[in-house]
């Protein structure tokens, strides 16, 4: 029986999607899958969605609940990680502070400096959870879906024997969008994709083995509906050659070009007809509707019987990953990895995001080579960034973690470094009790 640990497993209705995907496989039909998670009452209505799962299925498995972490991670042989550091009464400053000082976000999970402070106030958890892995669990898998991907990964993979490795929607998300766009069935599409996570760029994308660039250039420039879905990437893909991962909302943010004047924003960030557009704090509002509005939600979901078509395996990466290492089929997957020269043109030892196979005998990254020159310098800076904040985090610097986002490119693009540093000290005063490592912070 393999023993899979979610942590953080409130987020509901990824947590039941993800246990269908497990147990549809032969190998994985018996799990015993251990719900943990901080909120009793979260918790509670994901046992329930699982229990439902699995009677729908027929299948052999177990669930358990706990709020005990070490009790769901003891001998489990994968642990998914999904938390979230604080309530949105926490991370809203890593929005709202910015917007004082002009840097308008849109997101704010994965870089810039929403996404550094709320890598500071998230590494903390994620360190305990691998310390306790090592000790109930030492030869567990770490599969984490948590924000900001890059950062927590690259600095749980220097830390830690524990096999780490990222998980993102993106990178197969955006295949299959472009797939569409060019009226080419999925399983007829080929690809190399590498980067780093939500950054990452399809230096090849082919139909048939034919080079499909041509159709999406074509797609993108001749039918406005496809153009406005996804503005910005469109403009990123064609001014720059090449199509890269995540959506707009998120993208945005990542560059000098789109978000430091309002008129920008208004051009091109308000108004894509895609999922999450570039509208100012548009995560956190979302995140606010669902803390007010999940208990009905959850309770209308579950009050619905299960049909057969619910229990049909998805697209979820870390399934197929876990069917794989007990002893299934090898898999393909993007995955964030360290740098060990797999992109030769990123720093080494950062965590990249790359094709990855995986078989019994657990992770084989794929070397790629030199990104593209025209994406690797944005990839370059963001990269770099990311290292300094990890090193900052690590060495509880706090000029270290000014210094990292006074390169960030939207906030260069909009503040003077003296502004920068105000900004940053007004979120350290923020995050003041979250961040205890930082024991040198003066405001």
């Amino acid at each position: 029986m393999t023993k899979i640990a979610f942590i953080g497993a409130g987020s509901l209705g990824f947590t039941a999607g993800l246990v269908r995907d497990i147990l549809s496989f032969p190998l994985l039909k018996d799990a015993h899958i251990a719900l943990m998670d901080i909120n009793p009452e979260r918790l509670e209505f994901s046992k329930t969605a699982v229990t439902r799962i699995i009677e729908a299925g027929k299948y052999p498995a177990r669930v358990s609940a706990t709020l005990d972490r070490i009790e769901a991670l003891r001998d489990a042989d994968v642990v998914l990680t999904t938390i979230l550091a604080g309530s949105t009464e926490v991370w809203r400053h890593d929005i709202e502070i910015p917007k004082k000082y002009m840097i308008d976000i849109n997101v704010g999970d994965t870089r810039g400096p929403s996404g550094i402070f709320r890598f500071l106030r998230t590494l903390t958890p994620m360190q305990e959870i691998v310390r306790d892995m090592e000790e109930v669990c030492p030869n567990a898998i770490l599969l984490n879906y948590t924000n900001p991907m890059a950062m927590l990964c690259g600095a749980l993979q220097r830390q830690t024997h524990i096999p780490v490795t990222g998980l993102c929607h993106s990178v197969q998300g955006t295949s299959m969008m472009l797939a569409e766009w060019i009226g080419a069935k999925y399983e007829d599409i080929t690809y190399t994709c590498a980067g780093i996570n939500h950054q990452a760029w399809y230096i090849e994308y082919k139909w048939l083995g034919q080079d499909a660039y041509p159709l999406i250039y074509k797609a993108v420039t001749e039918r406005p509906e496809i153009y406005n879905q996804e503005i910005v990437r469109n403009e990123m893909f064609l001014h720059l050659g090449y199509y890269v991962t995540e959506s707009s909302g998120h993208n945005s943010e990542y560059n000098w070009w789109f978000r430091k004047r309002p008129d920008l924003i208004e051009r091109y960030c308000t108004h894509g007809t895609g999922w999450n557009p570039g509208v100012y704090a548009y995560i956190l509002k979302e995140y606010q509707h669902t803390e007010a509005t999940w208990k009905d939600a959850v309770k209308e979901r579950l009050a619905k019987p299960l049909k057969k078509k619910d229990l049909t395996r998805g697209h979820e990466y870390a399934a197929y990953i876990i069917n794989a290492l007990q002893g299934g089929e090898m898999f393909k997957f993007n995955g964030n990895v360290p740098n060990t020269r797999l992109v030769s043109n990123l720093p080494e030892g950062a965590c990249v995001e790359v094709p990855v196979l995986v078989d019994r005998q657990g992770f084989h990254p794929l070397h790629v080579g030199a990104l593209p020159a025209e994406t690797a310098l944005l990839t370059q800076l963001s990269s770099g960034i990311e290292e300094m904040a990890i090193t900052a985090a690590l060495a509880g610097d706090p000029t270290m973690v000014f210094r990292a986002i006074a390169h960030d490119p939207l906030t260069a693009a909009v503040l003077s470094l003296g502004e920068i540093k105000s900004m940053v000290n007004e979120m350290f005063t923020q995050n003041k009790d979250y961040l205890p490592q930082f024991k040198h912070f003066k405001a």
